[in-house]
């Protein structure tokens, strides 16, 4: 019986029905790992209206599960900064080459911060996913603002994978250009 562990793991390692890679608790992990590609702010002058800040993510093709949801947390900032969920989109492509919209089932933040954008349907592998944020307005103090980015696969209980940090940066009297 001492292959008896090897075999629980190969069995809690195997893909289940819906393409997930699910483990014994019923949790399901990504086979692939999306990245993310960019996070930028369309102006980076502090406490101006009509900004949109957009987090592009590839999501590789091969992958047996879909996206489901993405979470944004700002990790650093002299303030917090506020936004107006209702207006959050998502797009396939990046911003220079927008394709479809993708339709979100629902935007939420928590106490703590984190803000969860679920998608309608799950995104395929292969695609890349831009997800645009509309803050009430910029931060009023300038400085470097860092958001962490996870993604979460299809599932009843999905892990998430923490996709590292968008950062902004924001300027008093213009740019820095």
């Amino acid at each position: 019986m001492r292959f008896l562990p090897t075999l629980t793991l190969l069995l809690c390692l195997s893909t289940s029905r819906v393409g997930a890679v699910q483990l014994a608790d019923g949790t399901s992990a990504f086979t692939r790992s999306p990245r993310l590609l960019d996070f930028m702010t369309t102006m980076s002058s502090v406490s101006v209206w009509g900004a949109k800040y957009y987090l592009t993510i590839d999501f590789p093709a091969g992958a047996q599960e879909g996206l489901q949801s993405v979470a944004i947390q700002q990790k650093q900032g002299t303030e917090d900064i506020q936004f107006d969920l209702q207006k959050t989109f998502a797009f396939f492509g990046d911003r220079d080459n927008r394709q479809e919209a993708i339709p979100i089932r629902e935007v939420t933040r928590d106490d703590g911060g984190n803000i969860s954008i679920v998608f309608e349907r799950a995104i395929d592998s292969g695609r890349t996913v831009t997800i645009g944020l509309v803050p009430y307005q910029n931060p009023f103090y300038d400085g470097v603002y860092l958001f962490g980015v996870t993604a979460f696969p299809t599932g009843d209980k999905p892990r998430g994978l923490y996709l590292g940090v968008g950062r902004l940066q924001f300027y008093r009297g213009g740019s820095a250009w």
